[in-house]
């Protein structure tokens, strides 16, 4: 073989590796997003769970599902005091 068909084939696949890299990193990013929304939905429904057993004491009760868990998870200290604020009050 020549010199030109070996350059060709190493930058097939160079381009092939790169392309490879790409389309990995394209399905990564969103699987790394579920894993986050699914780890903080977890501690969120922890906190809620916490936040009912302490409101046991005082007949405090918030509803235990996963739009609920999604809300603190997501938005931290203010999730949990919006979720609170929205039992609390009524309507």
């Amino acid at each position: 073989m020549d010199m030109q068909a070996e350059i060709g084939i190493l930058l097939a696949y160079a381009i092939g590796i790169l392309l490879l890299y790409v389309l990995g990193y394209m399905f990564l990013v969103p699987i790394k997003l579920i894993v986050r929304l699914i780890i903080n939905s977890v501690l969120g429904g922890i906190t809620i769970l916490a936040i009912n057993w302490i409101g046991g004491c005082f007949g405090f009760h918030l509803a235990l599902n996963f739009i609920s868990a999604a809300i603190v998870g997501l938005l931290g200290v203010p999730g949990i005091l919006l979720w609170v604020l929205l039992t609390a009050i009524p309507f």
